[in-house]
């Protein structure tokens, strides 16, 4: 039986004067923090207010890095040459350590953002090299990916290498039948019953699985739950996601808590 989840929510996406998200309302229901690096989203006021936020509330922090798309918010793939792609990521999580560091808050760990993320699913051996990069620079961290079908193969064989993967789950988010996140063109693709989503949930962690939209089962280990603060809806279903968990006798916890 799983006695252990993460959950974790992307945050510190503001921009300047512009207001994206609930920080400080979804913040008491998460175990970790994707932070964004200023590539997609955030500035360096909001990256450091966000790194003080979580440390307020013992919130473990991480890197989220993604293509340098603020128009689209690194929701568009874009065709970048590995060296480059590379060197885009080490700015980014350098950034966001920099602050950490200042507060004495250690970086857990690396999750891409966007289309970025949902790229890499499929390209393990560039995934792999920027997974060395990452440590040879930052460290022995934990690194973030979508848990699919085919991904707990991949996350034995990472950690046969001495790396360090956890592999994540999006309860408010419809899954293809090959175990990928339905794009988000498909009206479907998103999730809006609270009551729905925290059933989702707990039936991830206790089955370490889900149904596709087209009802067939996937098979999936999972780690982490990626929860969302953006409206209030959203904050109301961490509250139920938390709640429901710890109803069934399961810890939720820090990344950095079971993952070795």
């Amino acid at each position: 039986m799983i006695k252990a989840v993460d959950i974790n929510c992307d945050m510190g996406e503001s921009f300047g004067d512009y207001k994206i998200g609930n920080d400080d309302k979804v913040v008491p229901y998460i175990t970790s923090a994707n932070i964004a690096c200023g590539f997609h989203a955030s500035d360096p006021n909001v990256i450091d207010k966000t790194v003080r936020l979580c440390k307020s509330h013992n919130v473990m922090c991480g890197a989220h890095p993604g293509y340098p798309d603020l128009m689209g918010f690194g929701r568009r793939f874009m065709d970048v040459a590995e060296t480059e792609l590379i060197n885009y990521i080490v700015y980014q999580v350098g950034a966001v350590k920099g602050f950490m560091d200042l507060y004495g808050v250690v970086l857990q760990h690396v999750k891409l953002h966007g289309a970025l993320y949902n790229y890499m699913v499929n390209q393990e051996g560039v995934f792999l090299k920027i997974i060395d990069t990452l440590k040879k620079a930052f460290g022995d961290i934990i690194f973030l990916t979508l848990g699919t079908g085919k991904t707990s193969g991949f996350k034995k064989r990472c950690r046969d290498m001495g790396i360090k993967i956890a592999l994540e789950a999006f309860p408010d988010r419809n899954y293809t039948d090959e175990g990928e996140l339905l794009p988000r063109k498909y009206k479907d693709a998103v999730l809006h019953d609270n009551e729905l989503i925290a059933r989702r949930a707990v039936q991830m962690v206790k089955e370490q699985g889900i149904r596709s939209i087209n009802g067939r089962w996937i098979d999936m280990d999972i780690d982490t739950l990626c929860i969302h603060g953006d409206n209030e809806e959203s904050i109301e279903a961490a509250k139920k996601i938390r709640d429901y968990i710890i109803q069934e006798g399961i810890e939720v916890k820090p990344l950095s808590g079971f993952i070795k």
